[in-house]
């Protein structure tokens, strides 16, 4: 009798353990060394052994017994139809700043979905916030002894960071923070800051108590606050601009330098918008020490300017090109970091012309500026009727990551339909840029 289970097979790789063993799509991993599966957590626990006994449902209703020996404790291979093996944790707060709660009408719901599963943590790097976890489920992190885990503190003032987070359980993040660090799990902490409520000594009282239990906490990231124009009936908050952005990263900045001091390394690091929006000079690639939060765009454009710089390098010294002409659309906080790198290309290269667009977010705000929700329309509407030459690249963070679509439902396709041009995405690094913008076809010829 087939076990309820979300354990269910949905791909094996070829070549795996799991496909050599002759597992299959729609087999139900059923145990494990006789113990059952919860969940993905439970399930990469006990396949850490060396000497595994899977106990397996196959399509037939058959019940196998298949014994693998995993020496160099290898991955299986296998991908589940649900790849938690359970439900997904819904998020139980109701925080001040949720940007989900910004969201327009009417669009797809997954985009309305808010989880705050620790699991997720593990799996896709989401932040959590520890509000909906029990001490036994803190136990659990621990016996299966799960580093990193990507925790979103925001506050460590209980009253502060329960009123933040619109839930009497968020006081606790320090207990439950000590607790990993004392069993040595790594940590990296978000701090999503909000003009005149958790910045200025709160945000000292924050850095404080969670830099303290370093290299546990590993590093933490400091982000504006991300505010749409659908925020009718939601709590007063307030953009961040150029002086109050200089003020964080003043304040971020004496934080580093005491604590470069005191443990060898800044822990602390600033969101790329605030040295935008404040116009300072981007800190160097050095300065992020690995880039440890750099998918919360955290030395996004530090990185991508030194594999530019590499790739540049790498070209031969005189390349003409046969009049190639394209076009790049990005937000407006990356413009002037687009054209800079365009300019360099383009003193070294004849015969590229390349303009670039600042689409205005008129979907969500002109408040929001990053590239990542720039959406279709909003390209389409700016850039119609005008000449775009053979190519219109854009960066790949405006789609979502497992279809070509952006996030108000308009794809690629239409794109190129309404614009009567080919759409090319480009990944967030120096040398993807530069291959897209010289042309895929072109680049092997052109390096030294």
């Amino acid at each position: 009798m087939r076990k309820k289970t979300d354990a269910r097979v949905k791909e094996v790789y070829k070549g795996s353990i799991a496909d050599e063993a002759g597992i299959v799509p729609g087999d139900i991993i059923n145990k494990i060394n006789g113990e059952e599966i919860h969940d993905i957590l439970e399930y990469k626990f006990l396949t850490s052994d060396e000497e595994l006994e899977l106990e397996v449902i196959k399509n037939s209703g058959d019940v196998e017994i298949i014994s693998i020996y995993n020496e160099e404790y290898e991955d299986l291979g296998i991908v589940f139809e649900n790849p938690l093996i359970d439900k997904a944790k819904f998020c139980s707060n109701k925080c001040i700043f949720c940007f989900i709660d910004q969201l327009p009408q009417n669009m797809r719901k997954t985009l309305y979905f808010k989880d705050d599963d620790s699991r997720l943590s593990f799996l896709q790097g989401n932040y959590v916030t520890l509000t909906n976890m029990s001490d036994r489920d803190i136990s659990r992190i621990i016996k299966f002894r799960l580093s990193p885990i990507n925790i979103s503190v925001h506050t460590t003032n209980p009253e502060l960071r329960i009123k933040m987070l619109g839930n009497h359980k968020a006081g606790q993040i320090m207990k439950q923070i000590r607790l990993l660090a004392q069993a040595h799990i790594t940590m990296n902490c978000q701090i999503v800051l909000c003009r005149g409520i958790n910045d200025g000594n709160e945000l000292d009282r924050t850095l404080n108590d969670i830099t303290s239990l370093y290299p546990h906490v590993d590093s933490v990231s400091v982000v504006p606050v991300g505010l749409t124009v659908y925020r009718d009936r939601l709590y007063e908050l307030v953009p961040y601009n150029k002086e109050s952005s200089l003020e964080v990263i003043l304040q971020v900045e004496a934080w580093q330098k005491k604590l470069l001091r005191k443990y060898g390394s800044r822990i602390v690091f600033l969101a790329d918008e605030f040295y935008i929006m404040a116009s300072r000079p981007i800190p160097s690639y050095k300065h992020y020490e690995g880039f440890p939060q750099i998918e919360n765009g955290v030395g996004l454009i530090a990185s991508m300017q030194e594999e530019f710089n590499q790739g540049i390098k790498k070209l031969k010294k005189q390349i003409i090109l046969d009049n190639r002409c394209i076009s790049i659309a990005t937000g407006v906080s990356a413009k002037s970091f687009i054209d800079s790198l365009v300019n360099k290309l383009q003193s070294k290269i004849s015969g590229l012309e390349v303009k670039v667009h600042a689409i205005k977010n008129m979907f969500f705000g002109e408040n929001v500026t990053v590239a990542g929700l720039v959406t279709g329309k909003d390209i389409i509407n700016q850039l119609k009727g005008k000449e775009l030459g053979s190519e219109l690249l854009i960066p790949a963070t405006m789609l979502r990551s497992d279809r070509d679509i952006f996030l108000d439902d308009t794809s690629i396709e239409d794109v190129e339909q309404a614009l009567k041009v080919k759409v090319v995405t480009v990944e967030n690094n120096g040398f993807d840029f530069i291959d897209k913008v010289i042309g895929t076809n072109n680049i092997d010829n052109l390096e030294e």
